[in-house]
């Protein structure tokens, strides 16, 4: 009799199955390390924040400012500090080896408005460590479509993951100055008019105009906000026009898209972090992450927040003066 080479249609539907087995164990395994080193690019993200804005703070004695309002995105020649009208991301492009971007569209005189060319393309052009890799790619996406001061009106831009803690009050940067000039000639003590600052709520470490310095996180740096990964409705992370908390560019300066804050009044109105979740919009910290998302401290230290940490916990982690004895859980 011929001796039989191969395998029979039993045999490898056998070998088969238990490829398919052995697959559908490893897959997960898989699926969790890529995850595992997905949150590690992202709290690199965060641990460069913190040290840009330490840098910023030995610079020019205060952590960068959060901007006038969502229309201004960045006018180099103001330099640093809260004459700066672009975001906080705008003042640590110096401090993130992004010296060049900085620069774009940079004009003669403090009171002078930049090159459109040039700020359209800082609008326009990725920076790997703005967005969150579990969440979304580095390119542009939609944004609201307004027109910006020192840019003009732009469909399109680069966006972020991350926003830095304005405190335990509602942000509301009315009536900022129109023109850079009158932002230089405003005395920042009076409320809303046509010539001067409104005065800022603020009791975090970064937010609209502000200039906060290391002193005055009397909390401890350590036992205080300063950036962490924000939430977002997973429906709207690449088509997120629409999404008042995602629709401008990062460099747009005191807006929700790049600041959050950790007000408390009871159980049912907070700003209790949360993860990432269809058909629901709320300017809260959070993240895509399972468990926790990440938050960088004043002192520059990374930590994993829980989203079931106490909703009055998370309020006084994001007032830096307000003397509570201050627990993370």
């Amino acid at each position: 009799m011929r001796k039989r080479n191969g395998f029979t249609l039993v045999e490898l539907l056998v070998v088969i199955a238990i490829i398919g087995m052995l697959v559908g164990l490893l897959l997960p395994a898989v699926q969790q390390a890529r995850e595992a080193a997905r949150q590690m690019q992202c709290s690199n993200n965060l641990k460069q924040y913190g040290l840009a804005c330490l840098n910023h703070e030995s610079n020019t004695q205060g952590y960068p400012s959060g901007g006038w309002d969502y229309f201004w995105v960045g006018t180099p020649q103001r330099g640093l500090g809260p004459d700066q009208p672009g975001s906080w991301f705008f003042s640590i492009l110096p401090f993130i080896e992004q010296d060049a971007l900085f620069h774009l569209g940079e004009t003669n005189g403090i009171d002078t408005m930049p090159e459109q060319a040039g700020i359209r393309t800082r609008l326009t052009t990725p920076v790997g460590m703005f967005t969150c890799p579990s969440r979304r790619t580095m390119k542009v996406y939609p944004t609201s479509g307004k027109s910006y001061k020192e840019a003009g009106k732009i469909s399109e831009g680069v966006k972020t993951d991350y926003a830095a803690n304005f405190g335990t009050k509602h942000l509301n940067p009315d009536d900022s100055p129109g023109n850079v000039k009158i932002g230089s000639l405003a005395d920042g003590t009076s409320k809303k008019k046509s010539n001067s600052w409104p005065i800022p709520n603020d009791t975090g470490a970064i937010s609209y105009h502000s200039k906060v310095t290391i002193g005055e996180i009397r909390d401890g740096t350590s036992n205080t906000y300063l950036i962490g990964e924000k939430y977002m409705n997973p429906l709207k992370y690449e088509s997120s026009s629409v999404d008042t908390g995602d629709n401008e560019t990062v460099y747009s300066g005191a807006c929700n898209d790049n600041l959050r804050g950790g007000w408390y009044n009871t159980a049912t109105d907070n700003t209790a972090p949360m993860a990432d979740r269809p058909n629901y919009e709320r300017f809260l910290f959070g993240s895509c992450h399972a468990g926790a998302f990440g938050m960088v401290m004043c002192d520059g230290s990374v930590q994993r927040i829980s989203y079931s940490i106490d909703p009055q916990n998370h309020h006084y982690l994001a007032h830096r003066s307000d003397g509570k004895a201050v627990s993370m859980d």
